[in-house]
């Protein structure tokens, strides 16, 4: 049976089989616009209101993170046209989803190389950061214009002599995008892929991997919990066993 998604739990108080740090790679939205022969444009905005639904399920499950890919730094290969497009849908999401982030305590943060985004897309999302930075429930992680190999890079690029001298896997992670990030849990795929793209690579070290067949557009809070129902069955053993 699902979850109640108009609940909104204590994250604290998840139980130990609900992973803490959800991280999606959504991927489909062409594809499912594509077989209903439909313009991209379409699957993106469904992939969008896939992704409200998705998060709002999981703050009612109890999940405290959940990381959403949502512009790789490979995206931009792309053509001019989806790009700008897909730029203008963050940017107006961010914008009018404000009472959802307030009405659900969702706090939003963002990781990914900033520099390189649109002056208007970057003020969106500083605006919406520092909007939520109080609100006490589930956080949302966006991952716009980021590569797990170019955050590692970046953050390299961070230490000083004396950092690199006294360099552990413990305080590396603070030299990342959001250094508070706890690990990936629960690494999700939609789509029929089977890779992870580039995401999170620090961070997903001992993460779980689910793939799903379903396009994005397609998913809602039904598959998340199945996906959290495979991972609830598995056992973690992080190499001791």
């Amino acid at each position: 049976m699902a979850a109640d998604s108009s609940v909104i739990r204590d994250p604290c108080s998840a139980p130990a089989a609900l992973p803490a740090h959800v991280a999606i790679i959504m991927d489909g939205n062409r594809r499912w616009a594509a077989a209903r022969g439909l313009p991209q444009t379409v699957g993106h905005k469904r992939g969008l209101e896939a992704a409200k639904a998705v998060v709002k399920h999981a703050s009612g499950m109890g999940i405290r993170y959940v990381t959403l890919y949502t512009f790789s730094t490979e995206n931009w290969k792309r053509t001019e046209e989806e790009v700008g497009f897909l730029m203008n849908l963050v940017m107006t999401h961010l914008r009018a989803e404000m009472d959802f982030y307030r009405k659900n305590n969702i706090r939003v943060r963002f990781l990914g190389r900033a520099e390189d985004l649109p002056a208007n897309v970057s003020r969106e999302i500083d605006g919406v950061c520092a909007a939520t930075a109080g609100f006490p429930g589930m956080c949302v992680n966006l991952a716009i214009n980021y590569g797990g190999r170019d955050e590692i890079i970046r953050a390299v690029k961070k230490l000083s002599p004396a950092d690199i001298a006294g360099l552990t896997e413990e305080n590396f992670a603070s030299f990342l995008d959001i250094p508070d990030l706890p690990p990936v849990d629960l690494l999700i795929r939609t789509g029929g892929d089977q890779r992870i793209s580039n995401f999170l690579l620090w961070q997903s070290a001992y993460a779980e991997l689910y793939f799903s067949s379903a396009l994005w557009p397609d998913w809602n809070g039904e598959c998340l919990e199945q996906a959290v129902a495979d991972f609830a069955g598995r056992e973690r053993r992080f190499g001791g066993q």
